[in-house]
């Protein structure tokens, strides 16, 4: 005889494996639907990092692409100038764009419809707070999702990208091409007819260092003469080289006493073989014209002193770290071809010249009463011997480095004696030997006041991970 609870219990158990195999329904569908979101969520982030990689491209990128000669470079330089430069970079940039964002719209949408479906929730009773279905689905389709698209999506692959750029370049040309050709009737007018790509592409394409346009020189023709790369370097480096870098320092520099007699200045005029010569007035620091050999002219014959301080031009003064393009336009505005270099305290460092300002563009300049200056020997290609006074800025352009090589250990210093002083705190002892990243410096020559003379042997096998190391 069957209880009258009986019918309650087959009801109930029916129930419970009805609300079992719903469960897992829903655990199934939540599964799948999180590793379809993971998959798309990776799609968007290759999307991503193809923006950063083909617009981070440099010069002697594009140059490798096209020596290797592979079908996935011929893709990407397809891609990047067919059929131009310009509205080929405009035409990849909207593909990228419109990928990216159509795979972020399915992400958001699917989302959505799966949490709907797996977590129907009601009313979440705290205790001391009502929180609605409708704020936890805020929660979960916007706050998680959008975390999600922005740190998987687009930082990561970004940061990625920047320093992977050929890598990812190759990795998605091919996939790029299949959808631009799938979607061309969709790139087209929205390439055609947005003008921001262009201000976009401005701000991607035009920002170049001047290292990568020297980089651009060097392969840009490799039959092209030393001499005239040295000229198109020196125009690049032109308006970031300070005066400091190119005077000649005041120990160098030849002046004139303006108490001395007018047969005596004639006599060491003559010797001198300067056309301009400084005059001071007790010290160096207090100059107070420039005198012009050619004013000396009609008076170069008298055996009788005369009163040659009318004679005395003024003078120039400018801070050492005015730029030498600023200095070439005042020159020519005041028709001057010399000036005072003077510190910070108002004492004097050197002198600039306008040979100076040339000489950065076309290299040294010779005249028939130069005498050769044996400031640097070259032993081989890897060594090579300086005077201890030899300027910074000239060990870089012989050594064919960034003109900024030595920025960050020579403090103060403008001259290689000064820089290793700078990096031992102290004046080094004959024979010492310093190392600096790839080049090992030996001083051949010093005093207890200053170095006179270093070897520099550059070491060909040097790579960063040695300094890292």
């Amino acid at each position: 005889m069957k209880s009258d609870s009986e019918p309650y219990q087959q009801i109930f158990i029916l129930l419970q494996s009805a609300t079992q195999a719903d469960i897992g329904s829903h655990l199934f569908l939540g599964i799948f639907g999180f590793l379809v979101i993971l998959l798309f969520l990776g799609i968007s982030a290759l999307f991503s990092s193809s923006e950063n990689a083909f617009f981070s491209l440099s010069p002697s990128h594009l140059v490798e692409l096209n020596e290797e000669n592979s079908p996935a470079s011929k893709v990407a330089l397809d891609l990047i100038n067919e059929p131009s430069r310009k509205v080929g970079t405009r035409l990849l940039l909207a593909t990228i764009l419109l990928m990216n964002n159509l795979i972020n719209i399915f992400i958001v949408i699917f989302s959505s419809w799966l949490f709907e479906q797996v977590f129907n929730f009601s009313d979440l009773d705290l205790g001391f707070y009502m929180v609605s279905s409708e704020i936890l689905a805020f929660l979960f389709q916007v706050v998680i999702i959008t975390f999600l698209l922005v740190l998987l999506g687009e930082i990561i692959p970004k940061i990625y990208a920047t320093q992977n750029n050929l890598k990812i370049v190759r990795l998605m040309a091919k996939p790029l091409k299949v959808c631009y050709t799938l979607f061309k009737p969709m790139i087209l007018p929205l390439a055609a007819s947005s003008s921001l790509f262009d201000k976009y592409l401005k701000s991607r394409l035009h920002n170049i260092s001047m290292e990568e346009l020297s980089q651009a020189i060097d392969i840009a023709d490799e039959n092209k003469e030393i001499e005239e790369k040295h000229i198109l370097k020196g125009l690049i480096n032109f308006g970031n080289t300070s005066v400091k870098q190119i005077m000649k320092p005041r120990t160098e520099v030849s002046c004139i006493d303006i108490t001395t007699d007018a047969q005596e200045l004639l006599h060491t005029t003559l010797n001198w073989r300067y056309s301009r010569i400084p005059v001071y007035e007790e010290t160096f620091d207090q100059v107070r014209g420039i005198l012009y050999i050619k004013d000396l002219l009609p008076h170069i014959h008298k055996t009788t002193n005369f009163d040659w301080l009318d004679l005395i031009r003024p003078t120039l003064f400018v801070p050492e770290h005015k730029k030498i393009d600023d200095l070439l336009e005042e020159f020519q505005e005041k028709r001057v071809h010399m000036a005072i270099v003077v510190d910070e305290y108002g004492g004097t460092s050197g002198i600039v010249t306008m040979e100076d300002i040339l000489e950065e563009v076309f290299g040294e300049i010779k005249d028939e009463f130069d005498q050769e200056d044996l400031s640097y020997s070259k032993l081989d290609d890897e060594t090579y011997v300086f005077e201890g006074k030899t300027a910074l800025h000239d060990v870089s352009k012989i050594l064919q480095l960034p003109v900024d090589h030595f920025e960050k250990v020579k403090g103060d210093a403008d001259t290689l004696g000064g820089l290793l002083m700078e990096i031992q705190e102290e004046i080094p002892e004959k024979g010492e030997e310093i190392i600096f990243e790839a080049i090992t410096f030996t001083v051949e020559s010093a005093d207890s006041r200053k170095i006179k003379r270093v070897k520099l042997h550059i070491n060909p096998d040097y790579t960063q991970n040695d300094e890292e190391a």
